[in-house]
């Protein structure tokens, strides 16, 4: 079982990783594999909406998000971290997550999801509810914690002293690898749930 960790902070070491480490350690401890992904320092061009990728099978630019595609479908569960940038996320985690759940055609179904986020000060909550929106769309579910899944801090050493925050991220990764691990016990048992076929409604009429 393995999860996988993308952070999406310019800062490599910086809050958006003091936090993923709680995580990864608390994931780790209960027998679940973590790799942590540094994107946030890199170009991510968006998503043009050219629909290449349905023939395809995989994004028509090929860099970093067909790279991270192939580990994503072998995954059990993701865990996406963005630092706060106008009370959203950073520009390279939207783009980077646009092409990258619109490209993949397997399914996600039962893959948990997680998000984090840090700021100095505010917009965590709105920031955390644009990511948990690409989780809700793919039949992921979503990972809980004793509170929302944030931490504050301008350096690595001011998120150090949130110890309600650092204690949230070792919950949600408690919390993760327990879901994890009775979704795979009830595949074993149940099996998945049967899909319809897709209907789609457009509204113009």
């Amino acid at each position: 079982m393995k999860v996988l960790l993308v952070n999406g902070s310019p800062d490599e070491r910086g809050c958006v990783f003091t936090a993923m480490k709680e995580i990864s350690n608390a994931l780790e401890n209960a027998g679940i594999a973590t790799e942590i992904f540094p994107i946030g320092n890199q170009s991510v061009r968006g998503c043009n909406g050219c629909w290449s990728c349905k023939e395809l099978k995989k994004c028509i630019y090929d860099d970093l998000v067909n790279d991270f595609a192939l580990k994503f479908e072998k995954c059990d569960g993701l865990v996406i971290g963005s630092p706060v940038y106008f009370a959203s996320a950073n520009g390279s985690v939207i783009s980077f997550l646009d092409r990258l759940f619109f490209s993949t055609p397997f399914s996600k179904t039962m893959k948990v999801g997680a998000a984090i986020v840090n700021a100095r000060r505010g917009g965590c909550s709105s920031t955390f509810d644009v990511l948990n929106k690409y989780f809700t769309i793919s039949g992921m579910p979503i990972a809980a914690s004793q509170y929302w899944n944030s931490v504050h801090g301008y350096k690595p050493e001011d998120t150090l002293k949130d110890e309600e925050g650092l204690q949230t991220m070792r919950v949600l990764g408690q919390n993760m690898a327990f879901l994890i691990k009775s979704i795979a016990l009830g595949k074993e048992k149940y099996g998945l749930p049967e899909k319809e076929a897709k209907v789609f409604t457009d509204f113009i009429r």
